[in-house]
């Protein structure tokens, strides 16, 4: 059935790193600083493309509704 389910065989199948010394939780620290980091650029490019977005959009509703306002005054004219 399921030989390999229960192999005990190799009991640590990843090795600690040899040398490696522990920083008190230092890197931790830096790590998540530089995570808060890049989550505050990321939300400040996305506000920046929304905003151009937005005032792209308006501008061409702005743009149809000044020409569909000038057919009509010329119209009546």
């Amino acid at each position: 059935m399921e030989r390999n389910k229960w192999d005990y065989s190799n009991p640590n199948p990843v090795p600690a790193a040899a040398g490696t010394k522990k920083s008190g939780g230092r890197t931790a620290k830096y790590k998540q600083k530089i995570g808060e980091a890049l989550e505050k650029a990321v939300a400040s490019i996305a506000v920046k493309k929304v905003k151009e977005g937005i005032s792209v959009g308006f501008q061409r509703i702005k743009d149809k509704y000044h020409k569909t306002t000038q057919k009509h005054k010329n119209q009546e004219s």
